[in-house]
């Protein structure tokens, strides 16, 4: 249960808006997302797991079936109903913030924020899982690197950056909400 005394939950200018977590797969999205949806009281939504709802498909079986346009397609189409939902924490895919339209919307409606991990913390990360359809490739380390580089300027357009870095999830967590704190509207 939150604690009322917590300084995340003062009134602050956050409170009425989304909290959008944008970053590269390995991130911790969801992971942080989650005990930071608990930490606030809030919801916690992946943008990821409710495309799979809606398709009734894995998003690899998306790819596989339909390819990456249809799959951003429909995760517009998501992001843009989860938005409209009362705020709560919104974990995102990797590449959804990359869109020039969806990346306005977020920016509209939420706080987002960058958990910004290095190359190497992310493919200790996705090496811990075969799920991810854009690594499903000989050069897969080098592919992440490469999508580290194209990413980074559209992340870098976040309302936040906070380091994602190994160790306990909290620490990423209470970086956030101090970041949270400092954050005013534009």
């Amino acid at each position: 249960m939150p604690d009322d005394s917590d300084p995340s939950r003062s009134g602050l200018p956050f409170q009425g808006r989304t909290i959008a977590l944008v970053g590269l797969m390995g991130a911790g999205k969801s992971t942080v997302g989650r005990r930071l949806a608990e930490k606030l009281g809030r919801k916690f939504f992946d943008s990821d797991a409710e495309i799979e709802k809606a398709a009734g498909l894995s998003i690899s079986d998306i790819f596989a079936l339909h390819g990456e346009a249809d799959f951003r397609r429909g995760e517009k189409q998501v992001l843009k109903r989860l938005l409209d939902l009362p705020p709560h924490v919104l974990a995102t895919g990797g590449g959804a913030f990359i869109d020039a339209e969806t990346r306005a919307v977020m920016k509209e409606k939420a706080v987002t924020v960058w958990l910004n991990a290095d190359l190497e913390t992310l493919w200790r990360r996705v090496q811990k899982r075969n799920n991810r359809p854009l690594l499903k490739r000989a050069d897969a380390k080098a592919h992440l690197s490469n999508l580290v580089s194209e990413r980074e300027p559209f992340y870098s357009q976040a309302d936040l950056n906070v380091q994602s870095k190994d160790g306990p999830h909290t620490n990423t967590v209470n970086s956030i909400l101090k970041s949270l704190q400092t954050w005013t509207p534009t």
